[in-house]
């Protein structure tokens, strides 16, 4: 197992502390998500006048549709990959079936039997 990092990044403003198990840049980076995440909703109309309770609701509502939209944007790929894949493997056969084609129309034909005389 890899050893656990921990990291100051900032987020809302405040400095905070994130620790685990993966890179310093990976917890960089969900910092700066969050930073990010904030500056935006902060911008909303009425922003300031919510609760604490209701801005983290909102940066929740807000992280929650991100991900949702990216697990769908994934999936799509998925699915064409998948498709292509099978074009692929489509396409592979068709080769594979006009090469022997190829080769059967090729190949010197075989003698036909003893030569007949007519008389």
């Amino acid at each position: 197992m890899s050893a656990k990092n921990s990291v100051s990044v900032i987020i809302g403003g405040k400095v905070t502390r994130l620790s685990g198990y993966e890179s310093e840049e990976y917890l960089q980076r969900v910092g700066s998500y969050l930073d990010h995440k904030i500056a935006e909703i902060s911008e909303l109309k009425g922003y300031n006048r919510m609760t604490s309770e209701m801005k983290s609701q909102l940066l929740s509502l807000n992280v929650a549709d991100d991900y949702f939209k990216a697990k769908k944007q994934a999936e799509a790929y998925d699915e064409e990959l998948k498709s292509r894949e099978q074009e692929l493997y489509d396409l592979r056969q068709k080769v594979v079936e006009l090469e022997m084609e190829l080769d059967e129309l090729t190949r010197p034909s075989a003698p036909a039997g003893p030569a007949q005389h007519r008389r």
